[in-house]
This record gives C-alpha cells, sequence and structure tokens, in this order.
C-alpha cells in the first residue's frame, strides 16, 4: 500500500504580486501623507498672505497715501463732494495767494472761483489716475509720492511729469486733508484768477 505524498505548492508568481502590491500600497500612503502636508501648508500660507494683505490695507486706508489716492480719483471724477472733504480750500488758497483767511465777507464768486482753480489742478495734476481703477490707483500713489508723516502732520513731495508739487496735510479722522500746496502752476492760476475778479 502506497502512501500519497502531500505536496505543498508555493505559489511564488502571487507571493511577489502580493508583496509588490503591499509595496506600491506603502508608498501610496507616504505619498498621500506627504500631498496632504503640502496641501495644509499652501492652505495656511494662502490664509497667512490674505490675512497679511487685509490688515496691511487697513492701516493703509488711515495713511497720507491713501487720501491722496482718493482725492486723485475724485478730481478725475468730478466728485466735489468728496474733495470737499479732502481740501480744506481756505487754508490752501491762503497759503497760496497770502489774501488772508478766507472769511464770510470775502465775496462768493471769489471764493468760488478759486476753489474751481483748486479743483483744477488737482484734476490736471491727477490727470493719469483718469479712468484707472481705484485700487490701482491707491497702490500707484506711494510711486509718485514721497511722504513724511509725523503723528498727525504729513509732508509731501509729488514728481509727476518732471514737476514738483509739495503738499502739507493734517489728519483729520481717518482721513487726510490737505491745508497748503506749494506748486508754481496753482499759484499763477490762483494770482491771476484773484486779480480778476478782484478788478471786476
Amino acid at each position: 500500500m502506497k502512501l500519497k505524498r502531500n505536496r505543498i505548492v508555493i505559489d511564488i508568481d502571487r507571493a511577489r504580486t502580493d508583496q509588490q502590491g503591499r509595496v506600491r500600497a506603502g508608498r501610496f500612503r507616504r505619498a498621500s501623507r506627504i500631498f496632504g502636508i503640502i496641501a495644509v501648508v499652501l492652505v495656511l500660507i494662502i490664509i497667512g498672505v490674505a490675512a497679511g494683505g487685509y490688515f496691511w490695507w487697513r492701516h493703509y486706508q488711515t495713511s497720507p497715501a491713501y487720501s491722496l489716492a482718493l482725492l486723485a480719483d475724485a478730481a478725475q471724477r468730478n466728485d466735489t463732494a468728496t474733495m470737499d472733504g479732502l481740501l480744506d480750500y481756505d487754508s490752501i488758497i491762503n497759503s497760496v495767494v497770502k489774501i488772508g483767511p478766507l472769511s464770510p465777507s470775502v465775496p462768493t464768486k471769489i471764493k468760488q472761483s478759486l476753489q474751481s482753480e483748486v479743483d483744477a489742478e488737482a484734476k490736471r495734476i491727477s490727470e493719469r489716475a483718469a479712468g484707472k481703477p481705484f485700487v490701482l490707483i491707491a497702490l500707484a500713489v506711494p510711486r509718485y509720492a514721497d511722504v513724511k508723516q509725523e503723528e498727525n502732520a504729513a509732508k509731501v513731495t509729488l514728481d509727476i511729469q518732471n514737476e514738483r508739487t509739495q503738499l502739507t496735510m493734517q489728519r483729520d479722522g481717518d482721513r487726510w486733508r490737505v491745508v497748503a500746496v506749494q506748486n508754481d502752476n496753482l499759484i499763477t492760476q490762483l494770482l491771476n484768477a484773484a486779480t480778476r475778479k478782484l478788478q471786476r
């Protein structure tokens, strides 16, 4: 009587395939983990940049440069209400033509004429802002304006089209107002306008 021999058959190909599958699965898990970490880091960077940009913009909105951007935009859009809030006409005119404080006794027509000259000069100086989005104007102001701020006062030097204009600004709440201007063209325009009106 012959005994049957039990054979143990090892499927080498299958074992190799299983091992390769486990290796691939391990690599996939590691790659997924790495990609997950990279994704989290990128999200944190984006959030950080967005938060930094937001707080920078909020701070910039309280600066003289931002008020200059508002003024340039308002001048190009003929927004007289905004300009009235950013320009101290009496102080500006007095700083240029030295005719004394523009009290209510000064004829209204003279005041209106001089204010119109200030508005026209603001529009001329800011003509590069015409038709541009406000955000672009605001970001471009530091390129043209050298701002030296000391607490509630600021001195601004504008170099535009080879012409220098100096402004004095004072804080007014969260905004800044122009209170004095040194500009040869504005001096000429205001003196001529005042002379014309006073001779009538």
